[in-house]
């Protein structure tokens, strides 16, 4: 019983002043490990007589019990402690900022469209949309345009090859080929993707992609334009210009825009007519609402005749008004963005500097971020 009490004090106390794990594994071995002290007394009951073994049996397994639940103790105080330890050498700091992330922008030309539709939508017009390879009749004929203009010789049109038919596509040089889509009634002769004609009265907005062959620092070969269409009875030059000014203002978030119509020429318009605003040029910036310069943003006039014709409606009945705006030209006026050819490049800095969030605060006069 003494040699017992020893050994279980001299153990309990190796497992005390263990420093770490490997200390108490090397105790934990030459105690209960397979030829351990403890272990090789467990395997000595078998040789003892049956009072012997009532004796000593009770008094080895309490050793051994003893030593192990000392054992366990032991390690998981010792793996707390590292565990401490670790935790407070390695501890974050979370009151530092977190490392930025890069975000995704809205680019502007989408802003700016987004924007454009908000304020159209507000005053009752509808969306319409059309494909961006289209025929001669839609993007020319059908507007009134002459055999012989140049919008339709290679250097300002994008031709396709010719068809098995001979007939050659092109990319559309505006979005006027929609209006007439739009204006056209439903014939069961044409294919359902063009027979999408509405009856009047018809008030609709066409943004899209166009293109031409151009590119300097205000024209690039794809761009997009929004025009708009109205056809009704009793339509006049007043009714384009009060809609003209109105989305104007709003816009450009400025009631005090001062607009001058100039006459012009479009074939597929008559009377036709550019719209200025009034700017401030000064400081390398343009400024709308102020100064006394002036800078052309847009054109349209009195549907043609003959358009109105050409798409199966009496002009004698009906009579409407049609106008086009560049979006990415107006963004740039509107945002400070000095080349249009910037909007195309893929520059994701320049997207980062001129983009916009997605979870912006909503524009005061559009309703949109």
């Amino acid at each position: 019983m003494t040699d017992l009490t020893e050994l279980q004090a001299a153990l309990l106390g190796r497992i005390e002043a263990a420093q770490d794990i490997a200390a108490l594994e090397a105790v934990r071995v030459e105690a209960l490990g397979k030829s351990g002290s403890i272990s090789e007394m467990l395997k000595g009951l078998g040789k003892m007589s049956p009072d012997e073994r009532r004796e000593q049996g009770p008094k080895i397994n309490g050793l051994r019990d003893a030593v192990a639940t000392a054992i366990a103790e032991k390690k998981a105080a010792l793996e707390t402690a590292e565990l401490d330890r670790k935790l407070a050498a390695e501890r974050v700091d979370l009151s530092l900022p977190p490392a930025p992330e890069r975000r995704g922008r809205v680019h502007p030309t989408m802003q700016v469209l987004d924007e454009m539709i908000a304020v159209f939508a507000d005053m009752g017009f509808g969306l319409a949309e059309g494909p961006d390879i289209e025929d001669d009749f839609h993007n020319f004929t059908a507007l009134n345009f002459p055999p012989k203009h140049p919008a339709r010789e290679m250097h300002d049109t994008f031709w396709l090859p010719e068809n098995e038919a001979g007939e050659r596509k092109l990319l559309r040089t505006h979005t006027s080929p929609v209006q007439v889509r739009t204006m056209r009634t439903s014939n069961e002769k044409l294919p359902a993707w063009i027979a999408n004609g509405q009856a009047p009265p018809i008030r609709v907005i066409v943004p899209g992609r166009v293109y031409r062959s151009d590119s300097d620092a205000t024209h690039t070969p794809m761009f997009h334009q929004l025009e708009g269409l109205v056809i009704d009875r009793d339509i006049h030059m007043g009714h384009l210009k009060w809609t003209l000014e109105t989305f104007t203002r709003r816009f450009f978030e400025a009631d005090g825009v001062v607009t001058r119509f100039r006459p012009h020429h479009f074939p597929f318009t008559e009377p036709s007519c550019e719209m200025d605003v009034q700017c401030d040029r000064s400081g390398g910036s343009v400024k709308i609402g102020q100064g006394a310069d002036w800078l052309e943003i847009l054109g349209g006039g009195m549907v043609h005749p003959n358009v109105l014709r050409n798409c199966g409606l009496d002009p004698d009945e009906w009579q409407g008004f049609a106008f086009g705006l560049g979006v990415d030209r107006l963004g740039m006026l509107k945002y400070g963005m000095p080349d249009l050819r910037d909007m195309f490049a893929g520059d994701v800095r320049w997207l980062e500097h001129y983009g916009f969030s997605a979870f912006q605060a909503p524009n005061s006069s559009t309703g949109l971020s």
